[in-house]
């Protein structure tokens, strides 16, 4: 191979060896008291509403009982104020109220990690009910979720760090590889920000480091830099001309393009700017609009930072009059705070937000696969494994008759499949109960919830074109035909259950209508019988034979789903399939 190559290989073989260590390291954790400044004192983990804070803070307490995390950590959940929606950097600001008002001044002492998991997870549904941050990643033994992946890929910063919070997203992944001797320290005041290198069409959907250009680099694994300003989703025109672009040296990188720019991911803020930051929210009383913990704060940072910004709301999805004014509050407080930025140039940034990402990364991605030591199969009891050991599918967490067959690039989780079940390819079953002999088409979704309806426990199994568009809005129930359900009109796949266009309900606000609110799904006593007739409800559509529904069917949305969620019932559930897996692995 060339030198190139080489290096190309080099680099991943010393990605695959750290990520290994991480996940060693986080392993021999799980289940133990932990001992002072080993690891995290406090872990934050953001919900949207209380409804979702119920849920996660179940899923926690169960996590730590069956010895899935580190013992000894206080565990919060902190769920945004009711009103409207706040985003990220307003959840930054009510997680820090809260822990202020916890542990007053002893958090000056105490390290915490952040992880923003608010949000209803339109673009991958299956995560919507329990959370992303509860997303099943195949890997571990008890099997891994995206909340001990995040905890084992930060392992080392706690006793690298001063005391402040490091905030997070719960949908990508950080992996990377330093030196042996070095050390990822978050030890400086102010913010300090982690920095991946990559293509300028990234750059264009991250936020964008414009480095100091008097500071020389080595191009080393890890280099500590200081950032003169924040470039927030920038057109690769507004990169060049901010100095942002830099062009590859011969040296380390696996980076194929000869230039890039160094993107953002996690960020860490020491306790006195986080001190400051609490002002803030004193001196903006209540908040009324959404707020960007990336671009909202890391604009404001470095001494080249401009108000300019603050005016910007292309970016923003509702735009408000008061955005501009906290913004511009923001930019006073902060101006002048350092954004220290450590470049991670070994390093690869892995988002899983939607479908296709999800499926793409959890079967077909090879670098991945290669870096994580992800498994086909994980916590299953299964058909044979084909010798080679890739089927090019995913199992997680369920128990599939031998006599079943899956399909390439799709993705089983927490569910049974009964004798002679089929699932096509590109498709995500997600908590179902399959019975004997049904097949699953190719590039579908289905996932099976518990909801309370009526004051009793019933299912509905929900179902979506992999590339349906749930946030794809129309105005009014009259254009309901520009919505696409798997690639049909609306009002054809109602005629096709026998409805007239008239019944269709959308749920919450009419003004918006979307398939995220129409109620489309039926509302059945079991969990068989629930993916039986949704099931049934699909096929027809694709083969647009009519197949009226049975009199006085219940059809709700997703959005009603999640309203009316039974989380306990869903985690029973899981727990019985949990034992039943267990049983089987030891009887065989």
């Amino acid at each position: 191979p060339n030198e190139r190559e080489s290096m190309s290989y080099d680099c991943i073989r010393r990605l695959q060896i750290a990520t290994g260590e991480k996940l060693r390291k986080f392993n021999s954790l799980r289940g133990r008291e932990v001992q002072p400044g080993e690891f995290w004192d406090v872990v934050v983990v953001t919900a949207v509403d209380e409804n979702q804070r119920k849920a996660y803070e179940l899923q926690i307490s169960e996590k730590v009982d069956r010895k899935e995390l580190p013992v000894g950590v206080q565990y919060k959940v902190f769920s945004d104020p009711p009103g409207p929606k706040i985003g990220n950097g307003g959840s930054t600001l009510y997680a820090l109220q809260q822990l202020s008002d916890i542990y007053g001044t002893s958090l000056g002492r105490l390290k915490v990690i952040l992880i923003h998991a608010g949000g209803f997870s339109q673009r991958l549904p299956s995560a919507s009910a329990l959370g992303k941050i509860f997303m099943a990643v195949p890997l571990g033994d008890p099997i891994y979720q995206m909340l001990e992946l995040k905890l084992a890929m930060y392992v080392d910063f706690p006793s690298q760090m001063k005391p402040g919070f490091l905030a997070t997203c719960a949908d990508d992944i950080e992996l990377y590889s330093i030196a042996e001797e070095e050390s990822v320290k978050f030890h400086k005041p102010g913010f300090t920000a982690l920095a991946h290198p990559s293509p300028l069409s990234v750059g264009t959907t991250h936020g964008v480091f414009v480095l100091d250009p008097h500071e020389k680099l080595s191009y080393s694994e890890m280099e500590n830099t200081s950032c003169l300003h924040f470039l927030h989703k920038p057109s690769i025109d507004k990169m060049r001309e901010s100095g942002a672009v830099c062009k590859k040296r011969s040296g380390l990188f696996s980076m194929s393009d000869s230039e890039f720019v160094y993107t953002d991911s996690t960020y860490y803020v020491d306790f006195d700017t986080a001190k400051s930051l609490l002002n803030l929210l004193t001196e903006l009383g209540t908040l009324n609009c959404e707020i960007d913990a990336y671009g909202d704060f890391l604009q404001a940072l470095g001494p080249k930072a401009t108000i300019e910004y603050t005016n910007n709301t292309a970016n923003v999805t509702k735009e408000e009059s008061s955005l501009v004014e906290i913004r511009q509050n923001i930019f006073h407080l902060l101006k002048g705070t350092p954004l220290n930025v450590i470049l991670l140039n070994n390093s690869k940034f892995y988002h899983i937000g939607t479908t296709s990402e999800y499926l793409f990364h959890l079967t077909e991605d090879m670098a991945l696969r290669g870096e994580l030591g992800l498994l086909s199969s994980a916590f299953s009891v299964h058909m044979n494994e084909n010798p080679e050991g890739s089927s090019g599918c995913c199992i997680m967490y369920s128990i599939v008759n031998p006599s079943c067959s899956v399909g390439d690039r799709s993705v089983v989780e927490y569910s049974r499949l009964a004798e002679a079940v089929s699932v096509g390819k590109g498709s995500i079953v997600s908590g179902c109960w399959v019975s004997p002999g049904l097949s699953v088409p190719d590039g579908v979704f289905m996932h099976s919830l518990c909801v309370n309806h009526q004051d009793q426990t019933r299912f509905v199994t929900v179902f979506f074109g992999i590339n349906d568009n749930l946030k794809y809005t129309v105005d009014t129930p009259a254009y309901m035909e520009e919505l696409k359900f798997f690639g049909f009109s609306i009002e054809k796949c109602l005629s096709v259950w026998g409805l007239e266009k008239e019944v269709l309900r959308f749920s919450g606000d009419t003004s918006s209508c979307n398939l995220w609110n129409a109620c489309l799904f039926p509302v059945c006593s079991d969990q068989e019988g629930s993916f039986l007739m949704s099931l049934s409800m699909l096929q027809a559509i694709l083969s647009g034979s009519t197949s009226p529904l049975p009199k006085d069917t219940k059809l709700v949305s997703m959005q009603e789903c999640l309203q009316s969620k039974k989380p306990e019932e869903m985690l029973k559930l899981r727990k019985r399939l949990y034992d039943d897996i267990i049983k089987e692995r030891l009887s065989s």
